[in-house]
């Protein structure tokens, strides 16, 4: 398959050297460029050099991002995996360069590229013309170089782009996992269950994803045994299934989708792919809080939610929000009341002792100092809320922990 035609590849071709100085290669699954300069064929047909290739194409696509590496001591390339849906077409080797820190390197990368099978005067040939470059610029190139492509050809990477949000997960988790550690906290994270549920409720979608792995590294860290990792996916979602059926009972097309999620989570080989499945339930399950919740009744809902979302720390009032939202007082604490379920200071509540918890966790603030950032009028106030929505006392919540 013809990946780009003529006048596009000398478009991205022109483009890129202009910007950058240097000459792009599509090369193959196998490391083999499909072009090569005369007199190339020394540097570029040693099987070290293909093999490297290769390498960084497989890393690419896995992470879902260009990937950088070292071909020889000193001397650094990055590949663009192109990628069409979810077929892998090949990759674009955006070329060679010297660092600038390792610039006293080329001696060693002649010896490497000699060792490899290279005849030395090519070797030295190849290092002595290479480009020196900062630490930083290689990776600069690499990501104008997958968006040069992605714009010039028009194709949508989603394999690339599930695989960026998997690998963004998983570092999420492992970030989690080494700070739990820390704290030598290997509880079962009932706490993170209940956040997860307030935040999916608000419409807090980067929060709730942030949540949903910090709730998968405890999870893990209680037990790592695949199995029982499954059994919890397996309850938590149940959970959430239920509290939002209680909360609407337009919500029960969710039972039937629930039983869809369980099937995924069983077949589950490996706990990444546990991770990507409940990523995926999660998001179906926030569509569905939106579809039959705060959509039902108007985009206005919408509003005053992301409203709330942006400004729950100040001392915002029944006017500011309404404003927000295009509608009077009365309509708009109607309109939240009937399709949330909650008033809107229900919501506020929630939403600053949500984040009192993360606080309250992850940091040493005083008492008072998290009362007075969460926009609460005392300090003695922020414990009476605090003790009415968790049960116990931030002072204990953090004991606890």
């Amino acid at each position: 398959m013809k990946i780009l035609s003529q006048r596009q590849w000398e478009l991205l071709r022109r483009d890129y050297r202009r910007r950058y100085g240097v000459v792009p290669a599509l090369v193959d699954s196998s490391g083999k460029r499909a072009t090569v300069a005369a007199g190339a064929e020394m540097i570029y047909g040693l099987p070290m050099i293909m093999r490297a290739c290769a390498d960084a194409l497989q890393q690419a696509v896995r992470w879902g991002d260009p990937y950088v590496f070292f071909v020889a001591p000193g001397v650094m390339s990055w590949i663009v995996a192109l990628v069409d849906g979810e077929r892998v077409l090949g990759g674009i080797c955006g070329g060679e360069i010297m660092l600038e820190d390792d610039a006293d390197q080329r001696g060693a990368a002649v010896n490497y590229l000699v060792e490899g099978g290279c005849p030395r005067a090519a070797a030295q040939r190849y290092v002595r013309h290479l480009a020196v470059w900062p630490q930083s610029q290689p990776r600069a190139a690499a990501q104008y170089l997958s968006e040069l492509f992605y714009q010039i050809s028009g194709y949508k990477p989603a394999l690339m782009l599930r695989n960026r949000e998997n690998a963004r997960q998983q570092r999420q988790i492992a970030e989690s996992i080494h700070e739990r550690k820390q704290r030598s906290e290997r509880s079962y994270p009932m706490r993170e269950e209940q956040v997860l549920l307030s935040l999916m409720r608000v419409g807090d979608r980067n929060g709730a994803r942030r949540v949903l792995n910090e709730t998968l590294a405890a999870i893990f860290l209680y037990s790592p045994n695949l199995v029982l990792i499954r059994a919890r996916a397996i309850e938590m979602m149940g959970m959430l299934v239920r509290a939002a059926i209680e909360d609407n009972p337009l919500q029960e097309p969710l039972m039937e989708r629930h039983q869809e999620w369980v099937a995924h989570i069983v077949k589950a080989e490996n706990f990444e792919k546990l991770c990507e499945v409940l990523r995926y339930a999660l998001e179906d399950f926030m569509n569905s809080i939106f579809t039959h919740g705060y959509n039902r009744g108007s985009r206005r809902v919408r509003q005053v939610m992301d409203y709330l979302a942006q400004n729950y720390t100040q001392d915002i009032g029944l006017d500011d929000i309404a404003r927000a939202a295009g509608l009077s007082r009365f309509h708009v604490t109607r309109l939240v009341k009937s399709c949330t379920g909650k008033t809107i200071s229900q919501h506020i509540r929630s939403l600053r002792i949500n984040r009192a918890c993360e606080l309250l966790r992850q940091t040493q603030m005083p008492y008072a100092e998290i009362a007075y950032e969460l926009g609460f009028t005392d300090q003695s106030y922020f414990i009476k809320q605090f003790r009415a929505m968790t049960g116990t006392t931030p002072r204990r919540y953090r004991n606890a922990g």
